[in-house]
């Protein structure tokens, strides 16, 4: 199930996970075929070796040069041992989100209203209530906002 602390948190928050891709990556986390379906998916872009992909826009490129959604989408499937800002995706990352937490229990931050196709599993941590429906997760996210701003619960550590 996706967790997510929005606006706020007693977390540790990775600031940048695009960045910290680049030289955290591994060769073998391209020959997965999840991988290759997100990249192809979010990026219109083809995996053809772990140091070799092709996109239709840059033409051939090193995993470095993907865009920031995908790389978060890859350290969530990867390496889920952080809490990643999904404010780094664009709405056409939800979908792959909800993918990778099938199976397990992720937790992460958001900063933004991101749009997840109904019907879905998300636990909001910030009220503790879990929600299925974009109707239901907007008043729980404007709820964790309040609560962030009222001083109820603080804003999330950085790192």
């Amino acid at each position: 199930m996706l967790n997510i602390w929005y606006r706020g948190g007693d977390i540790k928050v990775m600031t940048n996970a695009p960045s910290y891709f680049n030289v955290a990556f591994r060769p073998e986390w391209f020959e997965d075929d999840l991988v290759k379906k997100m990249i192809k998916d979010v990026d219109k872009s083809d995996v053809i070796g772990p140091y070799l992909i092709i996109s239709p826009v840059l033409g051939p490129i090193a995993p470095t040069y993907l865009s920031g959604g995908v790389k978060v989408l890859i350290l969530l499937l990867k390496e889920p041992k952080f809490i990643y800002n999904l404010s780094n995706c664009g709405d056409n990352c939800a979908k792959w989100i909800l993918e990778i937490c099938k199976d397990r229990d992720i937790v992460a931050y958001l900063e933004h209203v991101m749009h997840f196709k109904d019907p879905f599993d998300i636990k909001v941590l910030n009220t503790g209530n879990v929600v299925h429906r974009m109707q239901d997760l907007i008043p729980e996210l404007r709820e964790s906002n309040n609560l962030v701003e009222a001083g109820k619960i603080q804003e999330p550590e950085w790192f």
